[in-house]
């Protein structure tokens, strides 16, 4: 998600989501598959300090995990949130797939919605991060692209579009992202090899970590 919603439609669309997200998103998203669970679940009695003091390599395999666990969940513009998928809404310019607002119909996520949650997920709510992609980037740590490592954020922007989007790297060159309305999460292998991907890379970053 871009920028933040404003003004009466947006904002009751965002009231709505979360209201109708939270009856509707326990039975469409996934649960998360055995490596996702017991990298998740498996210390989820452990306190908060415990999850800040998790090494970054193990936090980041947390991340990639939880992604995985979310392929082929809808996307839905503004959904998502740290709880998981919710329903999402429609402002002049998204939501839309051939005149029919999806966005108010479909419990899902929107790329920045995905991220939030699988960090927010991955770290047992320590590393909390905005809806938007201009804060996520803004909070988290610059990494080199010969550094990246699982569950860093991939950032892309155009002339048009500042920072338009954002995906999870997941190791081996993949990213797994929310793309658009109208797609499902998806995983997309050796993403800066992608002309496409590639020719909108913004930089990554890592969220949990020092920015200065």
């Amino acid at each position: 998600m871009q920028s933040q919603p404003s003004g009466p439609d947006q904002t009751s669309g965002v009231r709505r989501r979360r209201m109708l997200g939270l009856a509707l998103g326990a039975g469409l998203v996934p649960a998360l598959g055995p490596a996702a669970q017991a990298a998740s679940d498996a210390s989820s009695g452990a306190s908060s300090e415990a999850a800040r003091t998790l090494p970054a390599a193990a936090l980041g395999r947390r991340v990639a995990d939880v992604a995985a666990s979310q392929l082929g969940v809808p996307y839905a513009w503004g959904g998502g949130d740290r709880l998981g998928a919710s329903l999402g809404f429609c402002d002049a310019d998204n939501g839309w797939l051939n005149g029919v607002c999806l966005g108010e119909k479909t419990v899902g996520f929107d790329c920045s919605g995905l991220s939030l949650y699988c960090w927010y997920r991955a770290s047992h709510g320590t590393v909390e991060l905005g809806h938007y992609t201009g804060a996520q980037f803004n909070l988290s740590a610059p990494v080199e692209r010969d550094a990246l490592a699982p569950g860093d954020l991939l950032f892309f922007s155009r002339p048009d579009a500042p920072l338009h989007h954002v995906g999870i790297h997941v190791g081996d060159g993949a990213m797994i992202h929310a793309e658009r309305t109208g797609t499902l999460v998806a995983r997309v292998e050796n993403v800066l090899d992608v002309p496409r991907w590639a020719g909108e890379f913004a930089g990554a970053r890592r969220p949990g970590q020092p920015t200065a």
